[in-house]
């Protein structure tokens, strides 16, 4: 099957700065207060609704991932950059990462207790945000929770180079409260909301959105 265009450039395009976005990002211990008590919140609700494997989809370099598991998760990463998951493997050995797309994540039916999309779901078309969320639904248990950071706005952004390289690839940005609509509309409810604006990227805002089904 044909990849998608707008996922073949998400793929070469962080294929390309794998190396300088492990370099240049910061890790999990350096977010802010607020993020990191999200992902802390996240972890938590998961460990006391039974626990259950989680998905950081979007896993990147697998830092998240690994943070997630010294709070006690049993968590593994998917991205569709096989650079990035390269870099995952090497860092953290002890923790399984697979290069696949979080649009088909080939898993059970109700197989997870957690899902994070940590900044990644932007490079989604919005017009294809409902069935994404419905597949995150999908393989989700009764109970499962959800945990979505990203980057709001309204319109395409095409930067034309990241992290000291070119690339291709396009963030479609929706406001935070239509992901809120999308994630109702998928069967979560949405229970913690945080907005947050950073003065160095005006332009944009950032949520993180703890749900569950």
């Amino acid at each position: 099957m044909t990849e998608p265009a707008h996922l073949a450039a998400v793929r070469e395009s962080y294929d390309t700065v794998a190396a300088e976005y492990l370099r240049l990002v910061v890790p999990p211990e350096g977010m802010d207060p607020l993020s990191r008590a999200m992902l802390a919140a996240f972890a938590e609700l998961v460990r006391e609704s039974g626990g259950g494997e989680v998905a950081d989809l979007g896993c990147g370099p697998g830092r998240v991932t690994a943070y997630l598991n010294g709070l006690g998760l049993s968590v593994s990463g998917i991205d569709v950059s096989g650079e990035m998951i390269a870099l995952a493997r090497r860092a953290h050995p002890q923790l399984r990462f697979q290069q696949r797309t979080m649009a088909d994540l080939d898993l059970p039916d109700g197989a997870l207790g957690g899902i994070l999309a940590w900044y990644s779901v932007h490079h989604t078309p919005g017009d294809q945000l409902p069935a994404l969320f419905a597949e995150f639904r999908r393989v989700l248990a009764p109970g499962g929770h959800l945990l979505l950071g990203g980057h709001t706005g309204d319109g395409e952004s095409r930067p034309g180079s990241a992290y000291g390289h070119p690339v291709s690839y396009t963030s479609y940005l929706v406001p935070a409260d239509r992901l809120v609509e999308l994630l109702a509309g998928a069967g979560f409810t949405v229970t913690t909301r945080l907005d947050q604006a950073r003065p160095e990227r005006p332009e944009r805002g950032y949520v993180s959105l703890l749900a569950h089904v």
